[in-house]
């Protein structure tokens, strides 16, 4: 381990391993050329030369010698340092590496260029070496590890190398683990893989997407002559029919190989190789009954191609110990006696007869499952079995084949009836029984003439010695894991383990450690504690030097096989030769204001590296589309930064300079982008050199209180401010000698620049900047900036943001309800009085466009007042800070003329009246349901809708107050990244209760401020709604929501206590702004804000939503309405108001004794509200608070807090069905006084009644199929507050039955019909009954290439 401080020494047992002092060297790889930056660590001897370091260094990272740069790592800045020389001979100690010292090395890129990874080649030049290899490469010296398989580190570099084993991997695709280690093994055998590769692809007959043995075909083709570490086997699931969501289920390896052996056979019909699968795999067995007391015996032949082995009996907690032990075992016959006796054709009466198999067959290669997966009924779930169960390398089968202890006067025959008995070892068949064969069914033993001879045992005892060459493990639990091979190969008898891309060599001890099992007994549950990782499926082959083979050499290849070697070769060449190019090809942002447009557009610039600048641009201007816009010789690319939106620099005179070299080498990424710069033909492109700044200059006039828009202009950062000057003065046609300079650093952050001979450097200037000037003879020039009339254009120029505002939809009925509510709200003043101004003679309202010019002359003589009355005032700086900053982006320019009609206010003023504006307590954030409106709202709003529309917005330039102009209301790219940001803050805020920084009056405790506001009508898009009209304003964001919301007034036409402002977010959510006392500086540019009539919220005040509770309906939460409940209101009182709101809004007639309220935690009911309890006292309430509303059957039953108040809902399982709710009224906790009440509602005896607590969201749905055995039934307590009840509170679910009563048995038909009902019954209410794991998928292999679209079908 390298120790962590840079000087501290090296061990002295280093130093003194040999005569000479060594040197440390720690090389950090920078370069981008692998996935993952190596850091290797060399100890060498001082007198080492820097070549043999050089050698060294490629080695250890696989780099090709002399295509890399080391450089000093030692804290110094590695652009001023020279590569040390790779040819060199000079010693590390000469070359100033320090002995008994960490030495720091970077490598790097080498003239720009990448370093070049070393491939090793496995043909080692030469072809036809290549050729003749099959299995893997030889190495010297080399011993199996028993962790080679289990963790290794690789790179995407590194799968492109082909393994050291000389055996290539298989890409997993997402959970096709259990594939490739399939796969693996097939072509690991030769016999399957030969036969393979014998049969011809007809091409006019298939598709070959969708041919399964073509695509098998030329993945082992790949397998044996790709020299990358790992393949796709994407074209392999490709021809199964399979899309990309197959990758992502797992499946069993053993049921993957039945039905991939199924399609195989189904495609090799009709061919020479329709039987290789039979006579590779299959083998035959004998399912017999015979009677004890005659001797007769029934039976039929079965085929198998796999034998499945029980790890432990059922019923057992001992595993068996051996495979062979589980063969006997599975062999063993069961005796069929009393009520499971056999009904003897013979004897023509039910016998005691015995029952079994018996092989009389095994096939050449014989597959063996051992079956893990079990299934646990006490948990009801699915588990994993691993108890070890070792297997040998030789397996001898002789002793398991046709055993016969019967005495000699048996007879045979067939006998449908021995056909029909279960059998426990007949359902243990992982396959269906074939009977395609029918000479087997009913086969006699005897020497009758016409029937099939069975041959003897003895034939084939002597030649039964299988070899075991495949071990597929598992490792992981029943409900997910991972499968790898474990093979061994002919060709030089090595066992190498393959896990996916992986491909390692093991020994015989990792072999053993896949037994599974674990040291010592832990009884039944020892699998549990056992380890995940053991074998699943083991194949052998017979021992037959007769019909053994071996790999195909290449000269014994089909000529198909041949033509298909070339063709793959060539593609893994093209593929080769198109990496390479990636390797080398320059991808960078690419940005291009568009010269019409007037539009940045983005791309992605794709180059060579050996591309030259001129070709670059030729490239980015077709890129760009601007073939008809513009001559190509008008265009350049430059640097740029696209963050602070700055031109780094230009390329004079680089014109035919590569772009490896401009960009500095191929990378990944860059820190800096290119900008396709385009001129007039007129124009001159302006020089970018290296070490200037952008500075944007907007030249104010104070007369006419505008910013223009920016001019560019660019400096160095040595130049003084006098200088600088002198160069805005060019620019602008300004004289300099009265210039003032305002350089804006961040947002609210002005400072004049007054020192002449500092450098613009030390004034804080960067890569891009953005100034102010103003250059005129008026006495602000004397007075102090921040009291200066600039500083105070410049502020509301910082702080002035647009917003638009929705307006409710006006109708000529709802005016009349609007003044009524405003009469209720008291007198407002001069406000009011406009409201009251808007009705005409008609007694309809009138358009925005007449507000405005009415209210102008009015609102005008009002800020004049104020601005009289606080002419003594500060006028400081505003303390207000923000977390972001404004950044400049002009926006699209409008006209020159001015609307004469827009309202304009500019005064100082304080914040709201508090008496009409209280400090508003909490947010309604609930308000995107089905109804436009809250139903507080709708006794304002009327049903119809009004005509009016909002006059066309037409394309004149919109000035701002004084004539700030539109583009001086700038934003910035870093507000809009930060705007998701900044978007939380008002719901974060306004649930944190009343906020300290205003006192009870409801006033700022900061210094009044310099506000500013102005509306205007704004045409919005299409599809906004008829009857909406809109407003576009532009506002100080350091004004008060109070404030605000006073100048929309008589915009809305009600008071501003009977409207509210909901904030309208990106996802089109809606949130309700309700603190009036906070600012709008949490809102950005062209944020949108919707207005709602209805009764803003006063002090102590909170909206209430309140839902109806039905116990008994499908959907048991409904909701009613909004409603206000006030701190220190009683529960009574809240509901004496909510009758009348309840009849008119729901059409519910209540007394006030037939319902009740109670607490709603997400759907579920809890504590009743009793009428006496006080909110905030004895209730506590909070924002976005919700009720539940219960209506009664009768008088009410909850008279103390001190009762508990449960839903009972009785089980009938001979029924199969569940009663309606009812509740239960306990005036304790006591389980004696539940039963009691149960027993009152239900008739059932005491000592009867089993009852159990329901689980999850009310009301607790539970499959009728389930909740006879899943629930907890009878808990042994004695009260109900305890453990594992813990029923503490109002609302809990009880459900009982009756322990007489027995489960109704269900037929098949039945519990399918009832499976549907319910399954479609749970889903409608949304509940997740009982565990279920994801649901598996069944494994499909399509024969025609795609799934059958019936959906129908699973």
């Amino acid at each position: 381990m390298v120790p962590g401080e840079e000087n501290q020494l090296v061990p002295k047992e280093i130093e003194n391993a040999a005569e000479e002092p060594r040197v440390l060297c720690i090389i950090q790889d920078t370069t981008n050329s692998k996935t993952v930056n190596e850091r290797i660590t060399l100890n060498l001897p001082a007198s080492t030369p820097l070549r043999k370091l050089f050698e060294d260094v490629a080695n250890k990272v696989g780099y090709i010698n002399g295509t890399f740069d080391l450089v000093w790592g030692n804290g110094i800045n590695t652009a001023d340092m020279a590569p040390l020389d790779h040819t060199s001979d000079k010693s590390l100690l000469d070359a100033n590496f320090e002995p008994g010292k960490k030495n720091f090395l970077h490598l790097t890129d080498k003239d720009g260029e990448q370093p070049q990874i070393l491939l090793e080649d496995s043909s080692a030049g030469d072809d036809s070496v290549h050729d003749k290899f099959i299995g893997p490469l030889q190495r010297e010296g080399s011993v199996g590890s028993t962790s080679d398989y289990v963790s290794q580190s690789y790179s995407y570099s590194s799968i492109l190398n082909k393994s050291e084993t000389g055996y290539v991997g298989l890409v997993n695709q997402a959970m096709t683990c259990y594939l490739n280690s399939l796969l693996q093994t097939l072509f690991m055998t030769p016999e399957f893989r030969n036969a393979l590769y014998k049969w011809e692809f007809e091409e006019s007959e298939e598709d070959p997407v969708t041919s399964i043995p073509y695509q098998l075909q030329r993945l082992f083709v790949l397998l044996q002559t790709s020299k990358k570490r790992a393949i796709e086997t994407t074209d392999v699931t490709r021809s199964f029919g399979w899309d990309s969501s197959e990758a992502w289920q797992q499946h069993d390896v053993q049921e993957l190989c039945r039905v991939m052996f199924d399609a195989l056979e189904q495609k090799w019909k009709q061919t020479e190789q329709a039987d290789l699968i039979n006579e590779l795999y299959q083998g035959k067995l004998k399912d017999y009954v015979r009677c004890l007391e005659c001797g007769y015996e029934g039976w039929r032949i079965d085929t198998y191609l796999d034998i499945p082995l029980v790890i432990r009996p059922y019923g057992s907690s001992q595993a068996f110990a051996s495979v062979e032990e589980a063969l006997h075992a599975f062999i063993q016959p069961e005796i069929l006696d009393g009520p499971n006796q056999y009904f003897c054709e013979r004897c023509k009466k039910k016998c005691d007869a015995r029952k079994g198999l018996r092989f009389l067959h095994f096939p050449y290669l014989l597959t063996l499952q051992l079956k893990r997966f079990d299934f646990d009924y006490t948990t009801m779930h699915r588990i994993k079995l691993n108890d070890r169960m070792t297997f040998p390398e030789e397996l001898d089968m002789s002793t398991f084949i046709d055993v016969e202890d019967e005495s000699p006067q048996t007879e045979s025959c067939t006998d449908s009836g021995a056909e029909n008995e279960g059998s426990c070892h007949s359902d243990q068949m992982s396959n269906d029984f074939s009977n395609d064969d029918g000479v087997d069914e009913g086969i006699c033993l005897e020497n009758n003439s016409g029937t099939e001879k069975i041959p003897k045992p003895g034939l084939e005892k002597n030649s039964l010695i299988y070899e075991l060459f495949s071990v597929m493990v598992h490792s992981g639990s029943a409900a997910g894991g991972h499968y790898y091979a474990c093979i061994k190969s002919f060709s030089d008898e090595q066992w190498y383990s393959f896990n996916d891309q992986h491909v390692s060599r093991i020994t015989q001890e990792d072999i053993k450690k896949t037994h599974g099992g674990s040291s010592g007994s832990r009884g039944y549950y020892s699998s549990a504690f056992a380890s995940s990782t053991n074998a699943y499926m083991l194949i052998y082959r017979l021992k037959d030097p007769a019909r053994n083979a071996k790999f195909l050499e290449v000269d014994e290849y089909p000529e198909h096989i041949k033509n298909l070697v070339q063709r793959e070769r060539e593609l893994e060449e093209q593929e080769k030769r198109q990496r390479e190019i990636e390797r080398n090809t320059c991808k960078i942002k690419l940005f291009c204001l568009h010269p019409v447009k007037q539009v940045m557009m983005e791309n992605k610039l794709e180059v060579h590296k050996d591309k030259t600048l001129k070709e670059a641009v030729e490239m980015a201007y077709k890129m760009m589309d601007l073939e008809e816009v513009i001559p190509m010789d008008c265009c350049r690319l430059v640097k740029y930064d696209e963050f602070h939106d700055y031109l780094e620099r230009s390329y004079e005179g680089e014109e035919d300079t590569p772009m490896g070299l401009l960009l500095g080498g191929v990378k990944s990424t860059y820190m800096f982008d290119l900008l396709l710069e385009t001129r007039r033909p007129d124009q001159v492109f302006q020089s970018y050199k290296p070490g200037e700044v952008m500075v944007k200059v907007h030249v104010v006039d104070l007369k006419a209180e505008s910013v223009a828009a920016p001019i560019t202009v660019r400096a160095y950062l040595n130049e003084t401010v006098t200088e600088f000057k002198q160069l805005i003065s060019k620019a602008v046609h300004l004289p300099a000698e009265t210039m003032r300079v305002v350089l804006e650093r961040c947002y609210n952050d002005l400072r004049l620049l007054t020192v002449p001979g500092k450098t613009l450097k030390n004034e804080g200037f960067f890569r891009s900047n953005k100034v102010f000037v103003e250059s005129s003879e008026t006495l602000d020039y004397q007075m102090a900036f921040t009291d200066s009339h600039l500083w105070k254009l410049l502020d509301r120029h910082a702080n002035t943001i647009r917003l638009f505002v929705l307006l409710p939809e006006q109708s000529p009925g709802s005016f009349s309800k609007r003044t009524a509510y405003q009469k209720a709200g008291g007198d407002s003043g001069n406000v009011g009085d406009d409201c009251e101004r808007v009705k005409g003679p008609a007694g309809s309202l009138k358009s925005v466009e007449a507000i405005l010019e009415e209210s102008t002359e009015k609102l005008k003589s009002l800020s004049l007042q104020q601005q009289q009355e606080g002419d003594n005032g500060d006028s400081s700086k505003s303390t207000e800070t923000s977390d972001f900053e404004n950044i400049e982006s002009p926006l699209n320019e409008r006209g020159s003329s001015a609307s004469v009609d827009n309202r304009e206010l500019e005064q100082h003023m304080q914040t709201s009246d508090p008496e009409n504006f209280q400090s508003e307590e909490r947010s309604d954030s609930d308000v995107n349901n089905d109804r436009s409106t809250s139903s507080v709202d709708s006794d304002i709003l009327s049903s119809s809708h009004s005509s009016d529309t909002l006059c066309n917005a037409d394309n004149a330039q919109i000035p701002l107050a004084n004539g700030l102009d539109s583009h001086s209301i700038t934003s910035s790219r870093r507000t809009k990244a930060n705007e998701g940001k900044k978007e939380t803050w008002d719901t974060a805020e306004e649930d944190s209760g009343t906020d300290s920084e205003y006192d009870e009056s409801g006033k700022s405790r900061g210094e009044i401020q310099y506000m500013y506001f102005k509306a205007e009508p704004y045409a919005a898009d299409e599809g906004s709604g008829e009857g909406h009209k809109w407003l576009m304003v532009h506002v100080d964001k350091r004004i008060t929501l109070a404030t605000f919301k006073q100048h929309l007034e008589p915009f809305v036409g009600v008071l501003s206590s009977h409207f509210k402002v909901f904030r309208v977010y990106a996802s089109n959510q809606e949130f309700e702004s309700v603190r009036l006392n906070e600012t709008l500086s949490s809102f950005s540019d062209d944020n949108k804000i919707t207005i709602r009539l209805g009764r803003a919220l006063k002090k102590g005040e909170y909206r209430v939503k309140v839902y109806q509770l039905l116990v008994n309906e499908q959907e048991p939460c409904k909701f009613l309405l909004d409603a206000v409940f006030a701190k220190g209101m009683t529960v009574r009182q809240s509901k004496e108001e909510l009758i009348p709101q309840l009849r008119e809004q729901c059409g519910l007639e209540l007394s006030i004794d037939r319902f009740r309220l109670r607490k709603k935690t997400w759907k579920n009911p809890g504590t009743v509200f009793l009428d006496y309890h006080i909110y905030e006292e004895d209730i506590n309430i909070s924002s976005n608070w919700e009720v539940f509303l219960e209506v009664l059957d009768g008088v009410e039953k909850m008279k103390s807090m001190s009762q508990l108040a449960v839903l009972s809902r009785r089980w009938r399982p001979s029924e199969m069905k569940l009663d309606p709710f009812q509740e239960v009224v306990l005036e304790s906790s006591s389980v004696d006084e539940l039963r009691d009440k149960l027993y009152e509602i239900s008739g059932i005896p005491v000592e009867d009644i089993e009852f159990a607590k329901g689980r999850g969201t009310f009301p607790c749905d539970i499959s009728v199929l389930d909740i006879h055995q899943d629930l907890d039934w009878n808990p042994k307590v004695s009260t109900l507050n305890v453990w594992p009840l813990y029923i503490c509170d109002d609302g809990a679910v009880i459900f009982y039955r009756d322990r007489r009563e027995e489960l109704m048995e269900l037929t098949d038909e039945q519990r399918n019909e009832l499976m549907k009902k319910e399954s479609s019954r749970l889903q409608k209410t949304g509940h997740r009954v009982t565990y279920s794991p994801r649901k598996e998928k069944a494994l499909k292999i399509y024969l025609d290439g795609a799934p059958n679209k019936d959906l129908t079908q699973d």
